[in-house]
């Protein structure tokens, strides 16, 4: 289970989350950041430091958030 990214983020991109990853999981795309979920290691440091609460737990995203599960596979697997 990886973390995920959502729209708090969207055009916000205050990047704490990045400078704190351990594995460096997390990318900068056009309008947010994303969490490549093959790479997290589930630590939650990028949680603790987001200001604007985007960051979630897979399981716990917010149900009206949820499409931001796909957005984040998908923004990896364009690449």
């Amino acid at each position: 289970m990886a973390f995920v990214i959502t729209s708090p983020c969207k055009d916000e991109k205050a990047g704490e989350c990045v400078e704190v990853c351990p594995v460096d999981c997390i990318e900068e795309g056009k309008d947010m950041f994303y969490i490549d979920p093959d790479i997290c290691i589930d630590c939650g440091a990028c949680e603790a430091v987001c200001p604007v609460e985007a960051i979630y737990m897979e399981d716990e995203v917010p149900e009206e958030e949820t499409e931001y599960i796909a957005l984040n596979r998908k923004f990896f697997e364009e690449q």
